[in-house]
C-alpha cells in the first residue's frame, strides 16, 4: 500500500483537479449546523522511500544489476544549481525511456535536477543501528534483530547500518563502536531529473531506462548496458547497469587479481567473483539494485579492457560456482594472509564457517612449524620468517607501520573520542595470532575496536595479523603481514601455487576446503 501511495506522490503533482477553485480561492462560507470539515490526514509514514527490489540473478536469469555509481545528486533544495548529470555514446544515439512511457534520443543526454514538490508532506521514520565496519557485521547485527520479529533491512547510506520500524525492539546486546539512534524527518519535496528543451523542462519519472547499442561513456571506460536510473532509498539516485553475470567478470577478474597471472590463479579468481556475486546479489537490495561497484563489493570497471588470457579463464569456467552445504559459499578472498589464513570469525561477526578456517598456508615442513591454534610466542618467529609460505613475494607479505597518538586520535573520531590515546593494548588474539581486540586508553576515557573495525578505524594497518609495541611516549610501532582479513583464498598464494603448477581445482580446495564446484543453479541460485 506505501509503494502504491508513493507512486502517486511521485507521478502526480499537485495542481488543480476537476472540482477544485483556482489556487488561492477562498473555501465556500459553511452551512449553519454543518458538520466541521474532516481533519486533514496524516503524512504518511515510510521506513525508506519505497524503491522495487531488482530482479533475483538465477541460472534462467544470469543478469546483474551493478550500480556505476550511488546517491548521485544534491540535496533537493540545491538542485537547481547542481551540475547537470551527462551521458554520452560511445557511438551511435542513445534512447532513454522514463517510467511514463517518454522516449528521448540523442548522442548525449544532459539531465538536470529538479525539486520534486509531493502534493503532501511524507515523514520518514526508523531506527537505525550503526555505523558497521562491513556488510557482512551489518548482516549479523539485522539477523539478530530478525530473530526478534523485526523487518530489519540493511543500507548503506556512508557507512553499513541496520534499519528497522521505529517501534522495533532494542537489540541486545550492542557492539562496541555501534549506537541505536532514531531517524525522523518529514519531507515535502524530493529530488527528481529533467530534460531541459527551449520550449520547457520535461519532468523525468524513475525509473528511466537508458539503451546504448555502442556503449555509453562512464568514468574512463565504456560500458554496453542497458543501464536504469533509480531513484533510491534515500532521495538520491543511482545509475545501474544491466550486466550478464559473464560480462560482469570481464570487468571484475582483472581489477581484483591482475590479468598476467597463471592461468590457474585467473581460473580460480573467476570462480570466486561469480560466486560472490551470487551470494551476495542482496546487499544493496534496499536500494533496488544488487551490487555496486567499488571495494565495498568488487571492483568493476570497464569489461572492454579485459584480454584474451582473462576470457579465457572465465570460459574455462562458465558458470560456475563453488559450493557448500548451504549452497554458494561465502566466496571471501584477499591479496595475502602473510602465511597464515584465518577463520570467519576472525575477520567478522558470526558463526563459524567450515571451509574458512585457521590454516599455516605453507608446505608441510611450513605447517608443521607453525601449528593452528598459533601460539602466541610463535606469531614472533612467524613474522621474522615465513619465506617458505606461499605468495611470500608479495609486497605486503611483511609490513611495518608506526601510529601516533594524534592519528589515532583523528581516526577514532569523535563518536569513539577518548581524549589523547595514552596506551594501546591487545586484548584478544583469534588462532591464526590476529587481533581480535585492541583496546585505546586515553585520557578522557577507553574504547575497544574489534574485528574488522580495527582496520576500518585505523586505516594505515594492511592487517590485523601484528605485533605491538610502545615506541616511546605517544608513539607506537607495529610490524605485521598479510593484505586484507585474511579469511579464504590468498591471491598472492593462489598466483605462487599456479607457478608451481596446481590446477584450479586445487587450489580452490585447498583455500576452501569441503566445497564443490557445480553449475549455477544446480545447488539453488543463493543461500
Amino acid at each position: 500500500m506505501l509503494r502504491l501511495l508513493l507512486a502517486s506522490l511521485l507521478l502526480f503533482p499537485a495542481g488543480c483537479r476537476a472540482g477544485q477553485g483556482p489556487p488561492g480561492a477562498p473555501p465556500p462560507p459553511a452551512s449553519p449546523g454543518a458538520p466541521p470539515p474532516p481533519a486533514a490526514p496524516a503524512a504518511p509514514v515510510l521506513l525508506h522511500w519505497p524503491v522495487p527490489r531488482p530482479a533475483p540473478l538465477t541460472a534462467a536469469n544470469p543478469v546483474l544489476w551493478v550500480a556505476l555509481a550511488a546517491r548521485l545528486g544534491p540535496a533537493s533544495a540545491q538542485a537547481a544549481a547542481a551540475p547537470p548529470l551527462r551521458l554520452r555514446s560511445q557511438r551511435g544515439l542513445l534512447t532513454l525511456v522514463d517510467a511514463s512511457g517518454r522516449r528521448l534520443q540523442a548522442p548525449e543526454l544532459v539531465l538536470h535536477w529538479r525539486r520534486l514538490p509531493l502534493p503532501g508532506p511524507v515523514t520518514l521514520r526508523r531506527r537505525v543501528l550503526g555505523p558497521f565496519a562491513s556488510f557482512e557485521s551489518a548482516e549479523q547485527a539485522a539477523a539478530r534483530w530478525r530473530a526478534l520479529g523485526v523487518a530489519a533491512e540493511i543500507a548503506r547510506p556512508r557507512e553499513w547500518e541496520v534499519w528497522a520500524p521505529a517501534d522495533a525492539p532494542d537489540p541486545s546486546p550492542l557492539p562496541d563502536g555501534v549506537r541505536l539512534e532514531r531517524f525522523e524527518r518529514t519531507l515535502s519535496e524530493r529530488l527528481g531529473l529533467e530534460l531541459r528543451r527551449p520550449q520547457g523542462a520535461v519532468p523525468l519519472a524513475s525509473p528511466l531506462r537508458v539503451e546504448a547499442p555502442g556503449g555509453m561513456h562512464w568514468m574512463q571506460g565504456v560500458h554496453a548496458g542497458p543501464f536504469l536510473l533509480l531513484a533510491d532509498a534515500h532521495g538520491g539516485w543511482s545509475l545501474v547497469e544491466q550486466v550478464p553475470l559473464e560480462r560482469y567478470l570481464e570487468g571484475v577478474v582483472p581489477h581484483e587479481i591482475g590479468a598476467g597471472v597463471p592461468a590457474a590463479a585467473l581460473e580460480a579468481q573467476a570462480v570466486l567473483a561469480r560466486t560472490w556475486a551470487v551470494r551476495n546479489q542482496h546487499r544493496f537490495a534496499v536500494d533496488g539494485y544488487h551490487l555496486c561497484a567499488d571495494t565495498q563489493c568488487q571492483v568493476y570497471a570497464d569489461p572492454g579492457q579485459a584480454g584474451a588470457a582473462v576470457r579465457q579463464a572465465i570460459a574455462a569456467t562458465r558458470l560456475a560456482v563453488l559450493v557448500g552445504p548451504e549452497g554458494p559459499i561465502h566466496a571471501v578472498y584477499h591479496a595475502s594472509n602473510g602465511g597464515i589464513g584465518a577463520s570467519y570469525q576472525e575477520a567478522w561477526s558470526g558463526p563459524p564457517v567450515s571451509y574458512l578456517r585457521p590454516f599455516a598456508d605453507g608446505p608441510a615442513p611450513f605447517q608443521a612449524r607453525y601449528p593452528v591454534p598459533l601460539a602466541e610466542a610463535a606469531l614472533p618467529a612467524l613474522l621474522g620468517d615465513g619465506r617458505e609460505a606461499w605468495g611470500s613475494d608479495h609486497p605486503v607479505f611483511r609490513w611495518q607501520r608506526r601510529l601516533t597518538a594524534a592519528q589515532i586520535a583523528v581516526a577514532l573520531g569523535k563518536e569513539r573520542g577518548v581524549g589523547r590515546p595514552t596506551a594501546l593494548k591487545v586484548l584478544a588474539r583469534g588462532p591464526s595470532g590476529r587481533v581480535l581486540a585492541l583496546e585505546v586508553q586515553g585520557t578522557d576515557g577507553r574504547t575497544v575496536l574489534r574485528l574488522d573495525a580495527i582496520r576500518r578505524t585505523l586505516r594505515t594497518l594492511p592487517s590485523t595479523l601484528f605485533l605491538l609495541r610502545s615506541a616511546g611516549p605517544g608513539v607506537w610501532q607495529l610490524e605485521g603481514g598479510g593484505f586484507g582479513h585474511g579469511a579464504g583464498l590468498s591471491q598472492a598464494g593462489a598466483i605462487d601455487l599456479a607457478r608451481r603448477g596446481w590446477t584450479s581445482r586445487r587450489i580452490l580446495a585447498h583455500y576452501y576446503p569441503g566445497t564443490a564446484l557445480q553449475p549455477l543453479g544446480g545447488a539453488g541460485d543463493s543461500p
